[in-house]
């Protein structure tokens, strides 16, 4: 910038203030001695702070790209801590595609933002089969009362045509829910960890989640429709007072649930809902699942996908997938109990 006069006159390259004046302050002389001393040092200075990084290059208005964040700086974060839980996955690609966080890459929530926000709430997950279920027909093919009618205590669920069982496949996917919930702080339980030889039966596993007094039980499955039919599935209880069942209190709690959970799946996944299912929506009401007509607390089912056709086999085989799974359904989850 220039700071010159109106009318500076000629300059005097041995006199860096100018020509002579008439009447010279006797403390010219030092000034000017003190000033040639100042401003080497203020540049070198200045000089410094550049190089350790002071304003980053930018000029005035901010630091530049690459500059050192500010501590004051919002850290990264989502889904109130949840999509930024640290490490909660596996080997086989639970931490989603080897990125810090679960499925997501983004940085752990700040602690104590996500830690207890479901402290006090109660979550059932069923695990859907029994890995040994196939050890013992006779124990899973007894009737049991589903309150409209009577049906098989449970099956042996699906597979893979490469022999990866349904149940294994709901057993990981939950574990990974439990996790990320239990990070949430919330209380959560198993109808079955792969710890009994069969079961539980339809009726029981109703009953563990209304024992537990449940916010909200989500009952997680893989469907073995016929190839070429593809996408996952929220199904819904329908309104059933009949017998033993009597579904009228949960019915809107329940949909509320499922709408959530089949929301935050499409997103976590990247998947589509059924095309053979649910008209488009990913969403299926039944009134013949004795562990929907016998709850009395808020619950569905989720059929991840089709074990059957090859496309969805290869997502429900891959270990980053089941957690991205896992991590839509807790979002959903979170959300209900939100309110």
């Amino acid at each position: 910038m220039s700071y010159a006069g109106s009318n500076p006159g000629p300059f005097d390259p041995s006199d860096p203030f100018g020509p002579p004046r008439p009447r010279r302050s006797p403390l010219r002389r030092p000034l000017t001695v003190a000033l040639a001393a100042l401003v080497p040092g203020a540049l070198l200075g200045w000089l410094a702070y550049e190089a350790l990084g002071g304003t980053g290059g930018g000029g005035t208005d901010g630091p530049a790209a690459g500059a050192a964040p500010s501590v004051l700086s919002s850290p990264a974060n989502g889904s109130d801590g949840a999509d930024g839980a640290d490490g909660a996955g596996s080997a086989d690609g639970a931490g989603g595609d080897g990125k810090t966080g679960v499925g997501t890459g983004t940085a752990p929530a700040p602690a104590g933002s996500g830690a207890t926000s479901l402290r006090g709430k109660v979550v059932v997950i069923d695990p859907g089969h029994n890995p040994t279920n196939y050890q013992h027909t006779a124990d899973i093919n007894r009737q049991v009362d589903i309150g409209t009618n009577r049906k098989e205590c449970d099956t042996t669920g699906t597979s893979t045509n490469s022999g990866y069982s349904e149940a294994e496949f709901t057993l990981d996917v939950a574990h990974r829910l439990r996790t990320l919930l239990q990070q949430q702080g919330a209380t959560v339980r198993l109808t079955q960890d792969g710890d009994r030889p069969f079961g539980p039966c339809v009726d029981e596993r109703a009953r563990i989640g209304n024992a537990a007094h449940a916010d909200a039980v989500v009952s997680i499955h893989a469907d073995g429709a016929g190839a070429g039919q593809r996408g996952f599935h929220v199904i819904l209880p329908g309104a059933v007072h009949e017998g033993g069942a009597d579904t009228r209190a949960i019915v809107g709690p329940s949909k509320d649930l499922g709408k959530l959970v089949a929301g935050d799946f499409t997103r976590a996944t990247g998947t589509s809902p059924s095309n053979y299912v649910g008209d488009g929506t990913g969403l299926v009401t039944r009134e013949d699942l004795g562990g929907l007509n016998l709850s009395t607390v808020p619950k569905v089912f989720i059929e991840c996908g089709n074990m059957r056709d090859t496309k969805d086999a290869a997502l429900l085989t891959s270990g980053a997938w089941r957690q991205k799974a896992a991590q839509g359904i807790s979002e959903g989850i979170v959300s209900f109990l939100h309110g």
